[in-house]
């Protein structure tokens, strides 16, 4: 009897073992998977918090033990518990439930009432091809999601094609000049996705873009084969250099462009490429084109794209055509190169069926496995903190950063830069911040980090003097050594310089052409002595910030990605195809740590023209690279700047009035309709750019100073002029957000749908959005518009900043927008700071505050202050002060402040005034204050 009872207790654990496909451990659920081809072997659900679960599949018989260069360590969690009901192992946290099929790997978000959040492909959605490059083994990995027809998407970093919400789009994830690739998605159903891998990804289809020929092409006179390809000298149609039949247009890089018709002048010139397309597909056909020079391109006499880009460095646009198969439709591609030899390609990608297009779709070249992050949010603003809270908090910025920058390309010498930064302050023109752009060096000495003596004697008493006049200077430099110089030659002793470029001998555009490469960033040996050429040269001479430029990294423009990731290999990592996207973050590491390791009194602050998630831990703003000077460039901004806020990293800038200038504005004169312009695009993009998380003007010649802009009694001076000056009034209000952003992760530059999500009519609304809790900001991007169409969100009133009018929500409306004044409402229930006329951030700590109430409804304010340049804060030493209005009572209470620090001003004056539909006080109408109070931290109650 009881040796049958032992082998039935056996039978029963080895059935009960062979049933069991799952093993809880302590942070979480691995799942063991029947293998297939392409299909994942181990799942494993970890619990990060209540909040956010890490989701990793695998091809393969272990998971990888790489570690993330995104997310540090975090602490085990263990407020959550397991069960498995029909077949699933479900995950139970304080906020969510997570769902893992133990049969297909299928993964399902809900919240504790059941409802779907996000759910993985039917079957899992996971695909796996194993590849192997330069030795290394891996997959071309994806993962599909679910999602329902109301949903749109946000993030993604920062792209040039003017789109917003992504939902049914196609973006490719690679790091260029102008383009910031984050693998961030937010949704607004509430919750993100951060996608941890580095190299080239893709949203949405995986497919590559396909050349024309996969069409059929037809040429003017009806033959098939291609389209009519006309190559004309001077743009003079009597002057045909070849026509010839072509079936594909790329000439989209160097090596491409090889197949251009030898020795044919471009200078002046006009290609156009005529005929028509015809497909074997039905639906929507979506076109990339890639232009520099003057572009345009019609589908059967619609104009589909009209766009400029200097020559050098080219752009995308994006547009769809929905084709009938079997029909053919003119096309005809007209191209001015502006320029030598230029850049262009027209791709397709064939219809996809709507239902799979409108999925949520990450593919990625390599990976040693799928891994993701799950972020749930009960709004976006706390997907963002979820996010922040395992990708980095952000810091608060240095006060002066906050201010106005004053930057060109470039200040050839010391004097330059001083005697601009004179002439503002006579001006009485607000400055923070003065610009050293690249080529301070000796010619021949690109990395050197010397000073070429003859323009820049005395690069200390440069720095001593602008500080003297109250005002931070911050120098370019980048990760790039010319082989001939003592620093690159410290790298390459100990294997940290990327080699290629220097076998091939690459020679740049500088002077002769120098040859030279950049440092391996991957390397912690090659990071430390980045950071040490960089103090011992130009931290030690007292340089307040840092300019990394090129970072993507740019060892040389224009090149195909497959040259790209050839120049940069290996990494001390691995290959470069691995690690593609994430150069700029271990550069900012290195300039980071080795700051604070050396003065932890000091803030460190970043500008890199490159990006990925984690940055923002790293002291790092990011700015949008050489834009042009046009209006849709200036208009693509806004969306850009949206959409990299909604990646995770709140300090985001651009070149205010565009750095690539069209030549008619170089050769503009006095009175001419092209300076006109010139005047009224920088106008319309200052007014724009002081609402910005970051305020700063850059570009080519022109000089971008307001005095070479303009004289002082144009009206494109007095704007530019009014919004400068606007910014540091609102100086309270803006460092208080810089504040929010390390108490609370909190975002300043928010689409609308962060805050009016609820209102469906904000999804696809990317031309206007909110700056902080309070300003509603909507730029004039269309020369000449006098006014534009705004969206009022319902469930909330909005006041005209300028005169205090009210408008009520939930309309469109036109409304105006005078040559000197961009259309600024402030929301009903809004509390704004706005202090006293200063020339920098820190002038005037202890001037009075106009406390600016904006009834209607309840409101609230929290005041921020600190020492403005340490990490004190970092210590808790800040004060807040909290303002709250209630407008039943019509009382506003100043409460008791919280908090101390070295310098603190302990007693303020607190000017009141308050706007009300019936008694309307605007901003440029100076209202005399309802009421002044003194405060000296206790708490005040002020009727109104």
């Amino acid at each position: 009897m009881f040796k049958k009872l032992l082998c039935f207790a056996l039978l029963s654990l080895i059935l009960f073992s062979c049933s069991s496909s799952y093993e809880k451990v302590v942070d979480g659920v691995i799942i063991h998977l029947n293998k297939t081809d392409g299909n994942a072997r181990l799942l494993k659900l970890t619990v990060v918090n209540d909040k956010v679960i890490r989701v990793s599949a695998t091809a393969a018989d272990t998971f990888s033990t790489a570690k993330s260069l995104v997310v540090d360590e975090l602490p085990v969690f263990n407020d959550w518990k397991l069960v498995e009901k029909d077949g699933k192992v479900v995950i139970e946290t304080a906020s969510l439930r997570a769902f893992a099929d133990l049969k297909t790997g299928e993964v399902e978000f809900k919240d504790l009432d059941g409802n779907t959040i996000l759910q993985e492909n039917k079957g899992g959605g996971k695909t796996f091809i194993p590849v192997e490059i330069e030795g290394t083994k891996g997959y071309n990995i994806r993962q599909v999601f679910e999602s329902p027809n109301d949903e749109a998407f946000y993030g993604l970093g920062q792209h040039q094609a003017d789109e917003f919400n992504y939902k049914g789009k196609n973006e490719i994830l690679f790091q260029y000049n102008t383009k910031v690739s984050i693998p961030v998605i937010v949704s607004n159903k509430n919750y993100g996705i951060f996608w941890d891998n580095y190299s080239v990804t893709k949203f949405g289809d995986p497919r590559d873009y396909a050349q024309l020929s996969d069409l059929k092409l037809f040429d003017k006179d009806g033959n098939e084969g291609g389209l009519t390809a006309t190559y004309m000298v001077n743009g003079d149609a009597n002057n045909v250099f070849v026509s010839r039949i072509e079936n594909t247009i790329d000439y989209e890089n160097l090596t491409t462009v090889k197949k251009f018709p030898a020795d044919f002048p471009f200078y002046n010139s006009k290609i156009t490429w005529e005929g028509e397309i015809q497909s074997d597909d039905s639906g929507v056909h979506r076109f990339l084109l890639y232009y520099a020079g003057y572009t345009k391109i019609w589908i059967d006499g619609q104009l589909m794209a009209a766009k400029w880009r200097t020559a050098w460095n080219p752009s995308v646009a994006k547009f769809g055509v929905s084709m009938e198969a079997g029909k053919k439709y003119h096309i005809k591609l007209e191209w001015l190169p502006d320029g030598g030899v230029s850049y262009i390609g027209l791709k397709f990608l064939s219809p996809v069926d709507p239902s799979e297009q409108n999925k949520l779709s990450l593919s990625s070249e390599i990976g040693d496995q799928i891994e993701y992050y799950f972020i749930k949010g009960d709004s976006m603003d706390d997907v963002m903190k979820g996010y922040r809270g395992i990708a980095g908090k952000a810091q608060v910025m240095p006060k002066w950063a906050m201010g106005f920058w004053q930057s060109r390309e470039r200040y050839k010498t010391q004097d330059e830069l001083l005697d601009a930064l004179k002439e503002l302050r006579r001006r009485e023109i607000p400055v923070d911040n003065m610009v050293v752009d690249w080529s301070y060096w000796p010619q021949e000495s690109w990395g050197s980090h010397e000073f070429d003596a003859a323009r820049f004697p005395d690069p200390k008493g440069m720095v001593d003097n602008a500080h003297a006049l109250n005002a931070k200077v911050m120098i370019s430099v980048w990760p790039k050594f010319y082989e001939t110089t003592e620093h690159y030659k410290e790298f390459d002793k100990k294997g940290w310089m990327y080699q290629r470029a220097v076998k091939d001998s690459i020679k740049d555009w500088i002077g002769q052409g120098y040859v030279g490469s950049f440092y391996d960033a991957y390397s912690e040996g090659a990071r430390d002595l980045f950071w040490k050429q960089m103090e011992e040269h130009l931290y030690s001479k007292g340089f307040d910030a840092w300019w990394m430029d090129a970072s993507e990294p740019d060892i040389l423009s224009n090149a195909s990605i497959e040259y790209r990731k050839e120049l940069m290999t290996p990494t001390a990592m691995g290959p470069s195809a691995k690690y593609f996207n994430t150069y700029a973050l271990m550069n900012a590491m290195a300039i980071y740590k080795g700051q604070r390791s050396v003065d932890n009194n000091k803030r460190v602050f970043l500008l890199t023209r490159s990006g990925f998630a984690g940055l923002q831990k790293y002291g790092a703003a990011t700015w949008s690279g050489d834009i042009g000077t046009r209006w849709e460039d200036f208009k693509a901004q806004i969306s850009a700047g949206l959409n990299h806020s909604l990646s995770g990293n709140p300090y985001w800038t651009m070149d205010i009035g565009g750095f690539c200038v069209e030549k008619r504005y170089e050769r503009a004169k006095e009175g001419s309709e092209d300076i006109k312009e010139w005047r009224e695009l920088n106008s319309r993009w200052t007014q724009f750019g002081a609402f910005a998380p970051l305020f700063r003007t850059h570009g080519q010649f022109p000089y971008r100073e307001v005095y070479n802009i303009a004289p002082a009694t144009d009206p494109a001076y007095k704007s530019i002029v009014y919004y400068d000056r606007l910014r540091y009034r609102l100086m309270p209000y803006i460092y208080t957000m810089a504040g929010e952003v390390y108490l609370n992760d909190y975002t300043i530059m928010r689409p609308m749908v962060m805050d009016f999500g609820s209102d469906a009519k904000v999804n696809d609304l990317g031309d206007q959005y909110m700056f902080g809790p309070s300003f509603l900001v909507c730029p004039v991007y269309t020369y000449k518009a006098r006014s534009r169409e705004v969206y009022f969100p319902q469930n909330s009133g909005w006041y005209d900043f300028y005169n205090g009018n009210y408008t009520a929500g939930g309309q469109n409306k036109m409304v105006d927008a005078p040559y000197e004044r961009m259309p600024l409402f402030v929301k009903e229930g809004s509390i704004v700071p706005i202090g006293e006329p200063i020339q920098y951030a820190s002038e005037k700590p202890a001037a009075p505050i106009t406390i600016y109430v904006y009834t209607g409804k309840n409101a609230s304010f929290t005041l921020y202050e600190d020492e403005g340049t340490n990490y004190n804060y970092e210590k808790g030493q800040y004060t807040t002060i909290p303002f709250v209005y209630d407008d039943k009572s019509k009382e506003l209470t100043i409460g008791e402040r919280k908090g101390d620090f070295d310098g603190m001003v302990k007693e303020r004056t607190f000017h009141i005034v308050f706007v009300g539909k019936d008694t309307p006080k605007g901003f440029d109408t100076n209202p005399v204050p309802d009421k002044t109070v003194q405060y000296n931290g206790t708490q005040l109650k002020i009727n109104r």
